[in-house]
């Protein structure tokens, strides 16, 4: 766009004589290449970041950076030398049929546009070089106000947003070793609360908004039943607002550990918005935590699917050796031996029969191991031959074994998990709620009680850690190529100044379009970067080309935003318009790249009209400041010279 406008200005002869198609090609392709090719240059840089994000979402977007960059030499390559040839050789254009119409209507267009450009956008342009204050101090309100809507939760962030899908997942898990009875009796409460619910959201016929039911039982303590939904443009409930009332219609389920819901798409994310990891080294204690911290999140609204993360084995009986039974010479070892035996069996013969072993074992009668009675009734051999009941050989305590047990750094942790609707809070203002509050208090009441955010909260970190040193990387990088060609140090910070003011556009798409921040938003983010600082760089170019042809360096800037306008205006409308179909796109597998392209599209639109009318300002700032350390320096030779 930037060549093929500067070719057309120098063949229109908008800003002078109009010149042939191969002298306009030659010489308005030579005016603009070296702020092509480093805006070029600064576009694969603000992109490069992307292949330092970690986690998942790493490993995905790195295909991005690899792709646009081979896409964005091809196209400097295209633009320098293959646009000005086919531009070069046009022959006069046709005034008749079609095309005569199709001319016609772009001279019209064009004149529409310079009209615009020398009625309103000059007096505008001019009027903030003149009161570059005022300017600059708008643009930094707005700025304010834009973030101003983030820390005030007008704007949620999110660091991995939660894509729905056509279909919703209950995870229930009851008490390990229970009757598989009892499992059935909770799966058919499940799915008759399913079926109540879509006849409830329908007109009596289910298909309207479900496809069917699907449950899988593993073992007898883990139940999973899905619903299939119809695709999200065939029903008027979304998936939360159905597991929500799929929730309530099933109500309290007694005996059941825990029940979460799972609407997402099955996608790239971070875990549960909320999961925080106890560790202490009593198991006890860390239990006693655990149910604390839970009872807790109940009391925040919009906080769901709470799990202490401590599942109870099954019942089992603990024996402590009596002095008495150690006395006649048993050992715990050979207590325990006998009594896996009695019930369990010993192994009295192995044979080999073709390919198969044969274990004949001996143990008591079936009548005798059937009952709790049997094991308060069995007698323990003495080594000297004599006996004695089991119960007055050991103390026998009531207890559970434990179905898992994790260790970090040889401690014992638990993770307390929770979900949110999103409607309501966000996993991080829940999460800076407990830091801040809840969790401190937590450690006062359990000395020697550790904490850690893990889940999407450590994903998150992990990912925006990689972004953010990547991007400080790149801006230093940009600042390096922005100098090359401006021979100057400090006008690569006007360039670059238009950086932030990108965010203005971003944050307002996200706040139109209903969607939160989230890590694929700050990826967009950094895309804007280069393309703001490429509109920026060929406006600052042009005016220094202006500026060292003589004359008022008010007048140079303000002219080379008048001649910039219709390239830079026409970058950002293409941008945003090629951005469209993704950011109204419906699909399940587009929301995931929807944030990215809001951040981009909106950000270079509005960022678009702050770059016309701050960067022009912002550079005679510069200036000015420039010349009064110029005059201090002055006067402080002369002060020396006096002196001397």
């Amino acid at each position: 766009i930037v060549v093929g406008e500067n070719i057309y200005v120098h063949r229109q002869g908008i800003r002078g004589d109009p010149e042939s198609f191969i002298e306009a090609a030659v010489r308005g392709a030579g005016e603009v290449v070296t702020p092509v090719t480093f805006s070029i240059l600064t576009s694969i840089t603000a992109f490069a970041p992307m292949f330092f994000v970690q986690g998942t979402w790493g490993k995905i977007f790195r295909f991005f950076p690899a792709v646009i960059i081979i896409v964005l030499l091809i196209s400097l390559f295209e633009s320098i030398y293959i646009l000005p040839a086919h531009l070069g050789h046009l022959g006069p254009a046709r005034n008749t049929g079609i095309l005569g119409r199709l001319n016609a209507f772009q001279r019209r267009f064009g004149s529409a546009l310079e009209r615009f450009i020398e009625g309103i956008y000059g007096p505008a342009v001019r009027w903030s070089v003149r009161n570059r204050w005022i300017t600059w101090a708008l643009s930094i309100f707005l700025l304010v106000v834009a973030v101003g809507f983030v820390r005030g939760g007008r704007i949620n962030i999110v660091l991995f947003p939660k894509i729905e899908s056509d279909w919703i997942v209950a995870d229930v898990r009851l008490p390990f070793g229970v009757a598989l009875s009892e499992t059935h009796t909770v799966r058919r409460k499940i799915e008759n609360a399913y079926q109540t619910v879509t006849e409830k959201l329908t007109s009596g016929d289910p298909s309207e908004v479900s496809r069917g039911l699907f449950t899988e039982i593993s073992g007898s303590d883990s139940l999973r039943v899905i619903g299939v939904l119809v695709p999200t443009d065939q029903r008027d409930i979304n998936a939360t607002e159905f597991s929500r009332a799929w929730r309530e219609q099933i109500g309290y389920l007694p005996g059941v550990e825990s029940l979460t819901f799972n609407t997402t798409g099955g996608g790239p994310g971070g875990g549960q918005a909320v999961d925080v990891q106890l560790s202490h080294r009593q198991i006890d204690v860390l239990e006693r935590a655990a149910k604390d911290l839970a009872f807790t999140l109940e009391g925040y609204a919009g906080v769901t699917d709470i799990d202490t993360g401590f599942a109870q084995g099954k019942p089992q009986l603990n024996f402590r050796m009596r002095p008495e039974a150690e006395s006649l010479g048993l050992t715990a070892e050979e207590l325990g031996r006998q009594t896996r035996s009695a019930f369990w069996g010993a192994e009295a013969l192995r044979q080999q029969r073709g390919r198969d072993t044969v274990r004949v074992m001996v143990r008591r009668p079936k009548t005798e191991r059937v009952s709790e009675y049997d094991i308060e009734t069995l007698l323990i051999r003495t080594p000297q031959g004599g006996e004695i009941p089991l119960f007055e050989a050991a103390e026998v305590e009531r207890g559970r074994s434990f179905t898992a047990i994790n260790r970090t750094a040889g401690r014992r942790v638990i993770h307390v998990t929770a979900d949110v609707n999103e409607a309501v809070t966000t996993g991080r203002k829940v999460n800076a709620s407990l830091r801040q509050n809840e969790l401190p208090e937590l450690m006062r009441n359990y000395p020697g009680l550790t904490y850690s955010f893990e889940g999407a909260q450590r994903q998150g970190r992990e990912s925006l850690s990689g972004l953010f040193k990547g991007f400080a990387v790149a801006v230093l990088v940009m600042y390096v190529l922005i100098a090359i060609p401006f021979k100057s140090y400090i006008q690569p910070f006007i360039v670059l100044s238009a950086i932030p003011f990108g965010l203005i556009g971003a944050l307002l798409g996200h706040l139109l379009m209903g969607y939160s921040i989230s890590l694929i938003s700050m990826m967009g983010l950094l895309a804007l970067s280069g393309v703001v600082v490429n509109d920026s760089l060929v406006l600052v170019h042009r005016a220094n080309e202006l500026r060292n042809n003589g004359g008022d360096i008010r007048d140079a800037v303000a002219e080379a935003g008048i001649r910039r306008f219709r390239p830079i205006l026409l970058t950002s409308l293409t941008t945003f318009l090629g951005l469209t179909p993704m950011i109204f796109e419906t699909s399940l597998q587009a929301r995931y790249l929807i944030p990215m392209a809001i951040s981009l599209g909106f950000g270079v639109l509005f960022a678009t009209f702050i770059i016309l009318l701050m960067v022009p300002a912002f550079y005679i700032i510069v200036e000015d400041i420039r010349g009064i350390f110029s005059e201090i320096g002055q006067d402080i030779g002369r002060m020396v010279k006096r002196s001397g």
